[in-house]
């Protein structure tokens, strides 16, 4: 098991009522996989530092987790599909 950081931005037209259910969907990836999730900061709508996908905003997610290299593949794989992020990094956390 490592620690990654994990940071996503959620599509601004997403609305409030249905963008809970998104980060419970990404955080319930570690979760069923044996990971374990210390914090959920969630930053809210901020100015995008470029344009992504035709949006000048995005509500962000930064996560603190701990878990095995099948989560966070699963994770990087789910974001790479889902419309509703429109960008996600991963950070191996080696402090």
């Amino acid at each position: 098991m490592r620690k990654y950081e994990i940071m996503y931005i959620i599509d601004p037209t997403v609305t409030d009522e249905a963008r809970p259910k998104v980060i419970d969907d990404l955080n319930e990836i570690f979760i069923s996989r044996g990971g374990e999730l210390f914090e959920v900061n969630e930053w809210g709508m901020r100015d995008l530092a470029y344009e992504i996908q035709k949006h000048r905003k995005g509500y962000y997610v930064v996560l603190n987790v701990t878990c095995n290299e099948e989560a966070r593949a699963e994770f990087d794989r789910i974001c790479r599909i889902r419309e509703d992020i429109i960008r996600h990094i991963i950070i191996r956390d080696e402090r």
